[in-house]
């Protein structure tokens, strides 16, 4: 029995005490949802749920007799083995072997399955992530958003929902000429300008530039081939990384075209007819103070041409309005220093006439690689900044994704790179990615040995270590949706390293295969079961994630 199917019998039995008028709700009262969880103390029963404490006040009596009514019911309930009311009013339920064994089974009847839902289904959310400028190869915060915002939407996909990832490809502005004039001084031999951009791969690609256009220095305007065709390589190596990161985009998002196409224009005139711009000093300026920003934005400037918020504001619009797969969501990944954003897309929204709940921004803090016990600072090929293909060198991308998405966005971060190289139990991806392999060999000493689970009985998965892993199994889909509603992709990874720690001390007290002369029975064809419960888990997880999950180790 999974926890949502012990929830939703728990909800019946309630249904039944409210139809035959054991239980009254108050009138204008509604029924809080029954959620289960398990109890820290595994001697307080398998789940536990506080419905009746919630429920008290809605039905007019003391949460005791509230449990007493619900316990009754919930105890007739197949496979419910027990019980009990503690506390104040909390209900401690334990299942009978069999019953809470059924969760392995159902596991691996679902498949990869295991864990998705529909409560997503039906929306549309456009997912922004890493966005990096084309001015040179994507650092460690753009890194920490590709893992990160890959993650995130493959967790929503898991719960129904379609997911447009979207990369904004910043070609329009002052870096964009900064990134130019480097290429062409460089290309001259030259320093690059004093607000430019090093490195060697500046120098890279302002060679291939010339291979390709070997007339650029004479050309009429050779600044302007060097952005053309510079951005161009720079870019195809953003796509390439990001692909070989396991990170692939569904829409390439240009800047310039909102320009170029005269949207942001067309979008200004019908901007000035909104109650959330004003007209003062001879600019136009958007309200964003009543959401929170710490002050008002210029949208157009007194000269008349466009502020930067303009094209942010013109950008929103097309992602809600466009013929395919127009966002019900648009869910911005941004940099530690972009703050100030959450308000003014909030505000954009509501000058268009949107929902400003329409619009989420999540902000990402810093990473930091160590090495030796100190900061690596510094990059061989972009000179300044440490990039993801440093970072994929060193650890590889299964190592690089995983120690990116752990952790809280909220959260700065340290990235140990003597621990991520190690093979041991230290290293967290390496620590559920083995206990994954350990689940396959098991499977195949198992199949060697003629054991397989075409017949079980899952009475006898009874130990305590049976209990602590089928309890951890049991956990999975709850915690895929808490990582969806809370856009929280690290919860996942925690709880593999959870699971495969249960895992692991299972491995070490229950054996699969038979010892000697051991014959086949359904006990070694249940832990089988069980054993290839969690391999389907662990895998679904790692998917969650991005990351691999090997046979053989």
């Amino acid at each position: 029995m999974t926890p949502e199917e012990l929830s939703e019998a728990i909800s019946s039995a309630l249904a039944a005490s409210l139809e035959e008028g054991q239980l009254t709700l108050a009138e204008g009262q509604d029924l809080p949802q029954v959620r289960v969880e398990r109890p820290k103390n595994r001697d307080h029963g398998d789940w536990a749920t506080n419905i009746a404490l919630q429920l008290s006040k809605k039905v007019g009596l003391n949460p005791r007799q509230v449990a007493q009514v619900l316990a009754d019911r919930i105890s007739q309930i197949s496979g419910v083995a027990s019980v009990d009311i503690a506390g104040p009013g909390f209900l401690n339920i334990t299942l009978d072997a069999a019953a809470a064994g059924e969760l392995a089974q159902t596991i691996v009847q679902a498949g990869e399955g295991y864990g998705s839902n529909q409560s997503l289904a039906g929306q549309t959310i456009n997912l922004e992530f890493v966005s990096a400028n084309p001015t040179g190869p994507i650092h460690l915060g753009g890194t920490r958003w590709a893992a990160v915002g890959d993650s995130l939407a493959r967790i929503f996909q898991s719960q129904g929902a379609k997911v447009v990832r979207e990369y904004y490809f910043n070609d329009h502005g002052n870096q964009i000429d900064r990134f130019a004039r480097s290429l062409l001084a460089r290309a001259k031999g030259e320093d690059a300008p004093e607000d430019g951009y090093g490195g060697q791969y500046i120098s890279d690609i302002a060679e291939r530039v010339l291979q390709v256009r070997p007339d650029a220095l004479e050309a009429e305007d050779p600044q302007e081939v060097f952005r053309s065709v510079g951005v161009d390589f720079m870019f195809q190596e953003i796509k390439q990384s990001l692909h070989d990161f396991h990170v692939d985009f569904d829409v390439y998002f240009h800047e310039n075209s909102l320009f170029e196409e005269g949207k942001v224009d067309e979008l200004l005139e019908k901007l000035k007819e909104s109650d959330n711009l004003y007209f003062k000093d001879g600019a136009w300026w958007l309200k964003s103070t009543d959401y929170g920003d710490d002050k008002d934005r210029v949208v157009i400037k007194s000269d008349g041409n466009a502020a930067y918020i303009a094209g942010d504001i013109a950008y929103f619009q097309d992602k809600t309005k466009r013929p395919v797969n127009p966002a019900d969501l648009a869910i911005y990944m941004l940099g530690a220093d972009h703050h100030g954003y959450v308000a003014r897309l909030k505000a954009a929204a509501a000058a268009l006439g949107d929902d400003p709940a329409k619009v989420e921004v999540m902000i990402g803090q810093l990473v930091n690689l160590v090495k030796d016990g100190k900061p690596v600072r510094m990059s061989k090929r972009a000179g300044t900044v440490v990039t993801m293909e440093d970072l994929v060198d060193i650890v590889g991308v299964d190592a690089a994704r995983y120690s990116l998405a752990r952790y809280s966005v909220d959260s700065s971060i340290d990235i140990d790179l003597d621990l991520l190289t190690r093979q041991t139990n230290e290293n967290p991806v390496f620590y559920v990615q083995y206990a994954h392999a350990r689940t396959c060999n098991v499977a195949r000493k198992a199949e060697a040995a003629g054991v397989d689970s075409s017949s079980v009985d899952t009475s006898l998965l009874n130990s305590e270590a049976d209990n602590a892993l089928l309890a951890a199994l049991g956990l999975f889909p709850g915690v895929v949706k808490e990582a969806a509603d809370f856009r929280e992709p690290h919860r996942v990874a925690r709880y593999l390293e959870s699971l495969a720690g249960a895992y692991h001390r299972w491995y070490g007290v229950s054996r699969v295969v038979p010892q000697g002369e051991e014959e086949v029975s359904d006990l070694h064809r249940t832990r089988l079961l069980l054993n290839n419960a969690t391999r389907q888990v662990l895998a679904n997880g790692l998917g969650l994630l991005g990351v691999s999950a090997p046979e053989k180790m």
